[in-house]
């Protein structure tokens, strides 16, 4: 029972909007009215800019740390990486939001900075060449949801299924990125300072 408990508190950890909340404060008004209509970083950074991006980041970041730290003191590190999975889950489908949430990928980073900070600083690495170098940022995510699951694997075999499950998730969620990407109409990153 406690563990389907931390489950839980990790699934609604996850689903705190940050994205939309910070937004909110400070009179960028409704996040789910311009742009994308996603409430996570990226389209932070078209009402908000750079920087107010950066925090939401960070933000989702710990939500899906706290899930993940959680599961680790109860259960040890496959439960925690289980508990991880959990928040990208409240991220992607809120509970507060009637299920229409963010992407994942901030809190997938927040997972793996907390299940190994060597396979965050690959992936990150990745991530931010690929994303500077072609000017695409759902690029180099694709390539990590790639990647995770083969560094979740080495670190090992329980580890590697809830990867395996966090990347086919965050997959889902850019379904229409990986079209576009395919068909090479995908959009380029407009980086704004501030706004």
């Amino acid at each position: 029972m406690i563990y389907l408990i931390a489950i839980f508190i990790s699934y609604l950890l996850g689903s705190i909007p940050m994205g939309l909340l910070l937004t909110k404060i400070a009179g960028k008004g409704d996040l789910r009215k311009v742009g994308s209509g996603n409430i996570g970083a990226t389209n932070v950074m078209r009402v908000g800019g750079l920087r107010m991006a950066g925090l939401v980041w960070l933000l989702d970041m710990a939500k899906a740390i706290v899930a993940v730290l959680l599961g680790k003191y109860l259960a040890g590190d496959a439960f925690g990486a289980w508990c991880g999975f959990a928040a990208i889950v409240g991220h992607c489908y809120p509970i507060w939001l009637r299920f229409k949430g963010g992407k994942g990928i901030s809190s997938l980073f927040g997972v793996m900075l907390a299940m190994s900070p060597l396979v965050f600083a690959i992936c990150g690495i990745e991530w931010l060449l690929v994303a500077l170098y072609s000017g695409i940022s759902s690029l180099g995510a694709t390539i990590v949801f790639c990647l995770i699951p083969i560094l979740g694997f080495v670190m090992g075999t329980d580890i590697g299924w809830a990867f395996l499950a966090i990347a086919l998730l965050c997959m889902w969620r850019h379904r229409e990125n990986i079209k576009r990407l395919i068909a090479k109409s995908e959009s380029k990153i407009e980086w704004k300072w501030k706004k």
